[in-house]
């Protein structure tokens, strides 16, 4: 009987140290998919590589603070979404979906992404006053500059996908 206890101990030690290490050994991602020339898996670390911004955007209780990310048209841009002189004609079809880790779903046309088309940036942040987002908000959240509600600010993005409107 002893053995049989130590033996079902050892098993779940060992399964439970194997779940620990997977967790801590993968890292949070955006996947980048749909109509794409180049599919992206965005890393924290990946992020470092493109010019930084720093948006001041208003939470629900009215105060402000500063978000700072990435320009998501430059991420787009990176993955081959067609932007600037490309957008026009059947391209202005095109929107993203960003959906969270909890199945939140927000669509922006590419043309309110574009430069060529707004001044407002809507950018992927992962800093908020200069700290890490917490684990409720990030690592990855959608922060649209200037828009008066946050329904389409996602919380804990995990995958931007391109499509066409039919």
């Amino acid at each position: 009987m002893k053995s049989t206890v130590i033996t079902f101990l050892c098993i779940a030690i060992l399964f439970i140290t194997s779940t620990i290490t997977k967790a801590q050994v993968t890292a949070p991602n955006v996947k980048i998919t749909g109509e794409v020339s180049t599919p992206l898996d965005i890393k924290l670390s990946d992020l470092q590589l493109y010019s930084q911004v720093q948006v001041k955007y208003k939470d629900k209780d009215g105060n402000y603070h500063n978000y700072s990310g990435v320009v998501l048209a430059d991420i787009l841009q990176k993955a081959g979404v067609p932007l600037g002189k490309e957008l026009h004609g059947k391209n202005l079809a095109k929107f993203v979906v960003a959906e969270g880790s909890d199945g939140y779903q927000a669509v922006f046309a590419l043309a309110e992404l574009d430069k060529g088309f707004t001044d407002r940036l809507v950018i992927i942040a992962v800093t908020i006053d200069s700290k890490p987002l917490s684990p409720t908000e990030g690592p990855f959240r959608i922060i649209v500059q200037d828009e008066k509600k946050q329904a389409r600010c996602v919380r804990m993005v995990r995958t931007i996908k391109v499509e066409s409107a039919k």
